[in-house]
């Protein structure tokens, strides 16, 4: 097992809305990352895996996500 603490957070859409990720766990090569993530509306602690969570769009860097293709 291996986490790292992220030099600068990430923010994610997570099921339980916007979150700031600022630990990564990695459990070894047959599973997923598992992202540990602070909600930005109530500060709750939540650990997704990657198939859970989205990276949140940024216009100025391009990345910008076509929503009707989901």
């Amino acid at each position: 097992m291996f986490i790292k603490q992220l030099d600068s957070p990430l923010f994610f859409e997570t099921p339980k809305g916007k979150a700031i990720c600022h630990f990564v766990i990695d459990y070894g090569i047959e599973h997923d990352l598992y992202w540990v993530c602070f909600n930005t509306a109530d500060g709750e602690c939540w650990t997704w895996p990657n198939s859970k969570i989205r990276i949140t769009t940024n216009i100025s860097i391009g990345r910008d996500y076509d929503k009707t293709k989901e």
